[in-house]
């Protein structure tokens, strides 16, 4: 580890974790500790990988923290997975985080390496993923069975040829296949070509687990235990950091928080997985509704710092569309509007829908700092060229600054 001192927080799927770590925190400010940086990795094969990332991602802050300031650090490691902007993903490598569906997995590793041209294939290819989603039987957009909490997104339940048909057509950037072209012809090696959008289908269906995973560690595991931090050493100031759909997790944390406790002194989010209107009292285009997380910025005595690229192209088009699948249960014979922004993503275009929201880029940063409350968009395009590009100095900047803007 490139810091000291350094404590690793573990939990599992469902936000349990071992007894005694939010005493190991606390147990930091004892030993004259000010602040705490806690980040929380994205999707990962390894814990060992989430730790490489801290330790990276870490290295720069020694030498940017002030005098006054004694900074301890911490990793959230959860049970995820690797991002889809990863080119050739190890599907099997599936298994460490979701080891009770190893014979679905199996199967839809099989039938992607296969890629069998009939429509048969396809349609066991659809219902193993929703065995792998533990998707219940009913209409796309119901809740479903007892205790499945969101709605079911549409690409699960809908027609499968038609979905890997949509995948394909966005992830070559085509407006003409799909339903409306080859999928008319229905056969050979038109339907071939569609397994290539059965990959996306897959990596979708494993972000749909993994956004459900992340949200519950962080309002059942992350915020709980920070709330006991606050009880223990209400002196500690708390920075949380998130990447990608750590991002979630840390900002569902916010939420998991007892009521009465604010130990968080700022929030930085790098390339966010987690729609831009999370925090909006009101979304634009529908004003009855609001964000899963409006107002929560509120329980942050300093910022919420959201950096984003336009750069992200995992984020600016794999996550639009499949979120569009996951609230839209019209017809899947489209190509959906990409550019809709009713379907954007943080990471791609910062904070949407709430007002008084400050904008700086990354070269700002060090000059102006950030304001001392509220929400912050960062520009960091001059230095984040794709997803997972977080471990810059210029990013560990952005969090120390901050960190000072949450201090008292």
């Amino acid at each position: 580890m490139s810091v000291e001192p350094y404590r690793e927080i573990t939990f599992d799927k469902d936000g349990d974790g071992p007894a005694g770590q939010s005493a190991a925190l606390a147990a930091l400010a004892r030993q004259g500790v000010t602040d705490l940086v806690l980040l929380a990795h994205g999707w990962n094969s390894s814990p060992s990988g989430a730790t490489r990332l801290c330790s990276d991602f870490f290295a720069p802050f020694p030498g940017l923290f002030g005098p006054g300031v004694e900074a301890g650090y911490a990793g959230v490691i959860w049970p995820s997975m690797m991002f889809t902007d990863e080119p050739v993903p190890d599907y099997r490598a599936l298994v460490t985080v979701l080891p009770e569906k190893e014979p679905v997995l199996g199967r839809l590793a099989e039938l992607l390496a296969l890629a069998p041209p009939h429509e048969a294939a396809f349609a066991e290819f659809g219902a193993l993923l929703r065995e792998l989603a533990d998707v219940p039987g009913g209409t796309a957009g119901a809740a479903g069975a007892a205790g499945f909490a969101e709605p079911v997104p549409e690409f699960l339940v809908a027609d499968p040829v038609a979905v890997c048909a949509l995948f394909t057509d966005a992830l070559e950037g085509g407006q003409g296949g799909g339903a409306d072209g080859e999928f008319g012809a229905g056969f050979g090696e038109g339907l071939k070509r569609y397994w290539k959008g059965a990959r996306e289908a897959l990596r979708q269906a494993t972000y749909y687990v993994m956004k459900r995973r992340a949200g519950r560690v962080g309002e059942s595991g992350l915020g709980p235990l920070l709330g006991e931090v606050a009880r223990t050493a209400p002196g500690l100031r708390v920075h949380l950091v998130g990447h990608s759909m750590g991002a979630r997790l840390v900002a569902y944390a916010l939420r998991g928080l007892p009521a009465e406790a604010r130990p968080v002194a700022s929030v930085t989010l790098l390339q966010g997985a987690f729609s831009h209107y999370a925090f909006a009292a009101r979304l634009p285009h529908d004003p009855r509704r609001s964000g899963a997380l409006r107002d929560m910025q509120r329980r942050v005595r300093g910022p919420v710092v959201a950096c984003y690229s336009r750069h992200d192209t995992a984020l600016g088009v794999m996550y639009p569309l499949a979120s569009r699948l996951a609230g839209d249960s019209a017809s899947l014979t489209a190509l959906p509007g990409i550019a809709d922004p009713r379907w954007g993503a943080i990471g791609h275009d910062g904070v949407q829908g709430v007002p008084g929201t400050a904008a700086r880029t990354v070269a700002d940063v060090p000059r102006e700092g950030v304001p001392g409350s509220g929400c912050v968009n960062v520009d960091t395009a001059e230095v984040v060229r794709s997803h997972s590009d977080i471990r810059r100095p210029e990013l560990a900047r952005v969090v120390v600054s901050a960190a000072r803007a949450g201090r008292p």
